[in-house]
């Protein structure tokens, strides 16, 4: 811990470099960036991060979209011994303009596929099958890339999320969508899923610009519901559509039910108990520098408060959010990652709070330093085996790439 003195003098030099903003926010006796480890930064425009265990081995796997490059990448965690080096990859396809991309083994034949959600002139959904000899994982000329025609030119597909919607032929797929035609919605698996003609696309739910979807039980009655944060349009918040029951996915509508509609920019969400009250909160990042708590107030979750959490100047505008425990004292806190995070601003950080988890001002702890300016969704976890969680992110502008920063408690 520092003394008063050294306390005083990094506060000043913290005002100096970061403006004033910071100064009653950061708690300086942490705000050395964290040590960055590259896991790939050969293509450009990193724009994502999903983990899955793709070849069974116990431990989380990346896949991610490089947007700027067309190329959707995988990665095989090597192991915490290997996991500051870079990781073993693989190009599993080429499409244009990926916004998303996600693990998720589309026939059931236990090699684990990925899908990719793209925008701009492609507005497609693409299947990228994994070869079936598991030997031939990361042999790139050994998958094969097709489009689902229910999809082709449809929309600008932006999220993906595999769910086992109506309980027949496997997982299906929900997407969300931006643009003048945006929607919310469903891809029905049929009983031969290489069959792609066959798929077919249920509308839940008309949107502006859905940034991220979560795949949770919001109301306790046993089957899951799906919550998104919608960044434009009238009714623009985060809301979750609730599972008519199996009987009645295909021709009944999902009720909506919006958890903020307060005008917000809303960008990437998480859900979790943040207040360790035993209910699923949302914490979403907005597209200014404000993160919105909304507290569950009913088991439901028909009933919520909402909680401004700002950050100062020194930090970028909100992008992703991930909540947990990481500084070990028992209460959670929140993980940012940030746009607009040049002129020296921070692009990755975690904020923990004092007394109450509804302040609206909360301590803010440097993760990245003032180097990047994009970065995208986060996901907390132990790479180097320490027990201590490390933060994995991607940084898209000054091309970072796919990165993880280590936390430095242990």
């Amino acid at each position: 811990m520092l003394g008063n003195s050294q306390h005083i003098s990094v506060v000043i030099g913290l005002a100096a470099v970061f403006g004033a903003g910071c100064v009653n926010s950061i708690v300086p006796a942490l705000e050395r960036p964290w040590v960055r480890h590259v896991i790939d930064n050969a293509p450009r425009g990193a724009d994502g991060v999903r983990l899955a265990d793709a070849n069974g081995d116990g431990l989380p796997d990346i896949v991610t979209p490089w947007e700027e490059s067309g190329r959707v990448r995988a990665y095989l965690n090597p192991g915490s011994t290997r996991s500051t080096r870079p990781w073993p990859a693989v190009t599993v396809g080429e499409v244009g303009s990926p916004e998303d991309a996600v693990f998720w083994d589309v026939d059931g034949d236990g090699a684990i596929d990925v899908v990719t959600a793209t925008e701009g002139d492609v507005e497609t959904v693409w299947l990228h099958w994994a070869p079936p000899d598991p030997s031939r994982y990361l042999d790139s000329h050994a998958w094969m890339t097709q489009p689902i025609p229910a999809t082709v030119h449809a929309r600008e597909w932006m999220f993906c999320m595999p769910m086992d919607v109506d309980s027949r032929h496997g997982i299906d797929l929900v997407l969300g969508a931006k643009g003048p035609d945006a929607q919310i919605g469903w891809l029905e698996s049929p009983v031969d899923p290489r069959d792609l003609a066959a798929w077919r696309w249920h509308s839940l739910y008309d949107a502006g610009w859905i940034m991220s979807l979560a795949i949770a039980d919001m109301d306790g009655d046993g089957d899951s519901d799906i919550v998104a944060s919608d960044r434009k349009g009238d009714t623009r918040g985060c809301l979750w559509l609730e599972n008519p029951g199996v009987t009645q996915v295909r021709t009944a509508p999902w009720p909506v039910h919006h958890i903020s509609t307060n005008g917000r920019n809303y960008m990437f969400l998480a859900l979790a108990d943040l207040d360790q009250d035993a209910m699923l909160d949302v914490v979403a990042a907005t597209s200014t520098r404000e993160l919105l708590f909304h507290r569950r107030q009913s088991s439901d979750g028909t009933a919520w408060e909402s909680f401004p959490i700002r950050l100062p100047d020194c930090v970028g505008t909100g992008k992703a959010v991930a909540v947990a425990d990481m500084d070990e004292d028992g209460r959670l806190d929140i993980v940012v990652t940030c746009e607009n995070a040049q002129d020296g601003r921070l692009g990755v950080v975690w904020l923990s709070y004092r007394t109450q988890v509804t302040a609206s001002i909360w301590d803010v702890h440097d993760i990245s330093g003032p180097e990047g300016v994009k970065y995208d969704l986060v996901r907390v976890l132990d790479l180097d085996g320490d027990i201590d969680l490390d933060v994995l992110t991607c940084e898209e502008r000054t091309n970072l790439g796919v990165i993880w920063y280590e936390n430095p408690i242990h």
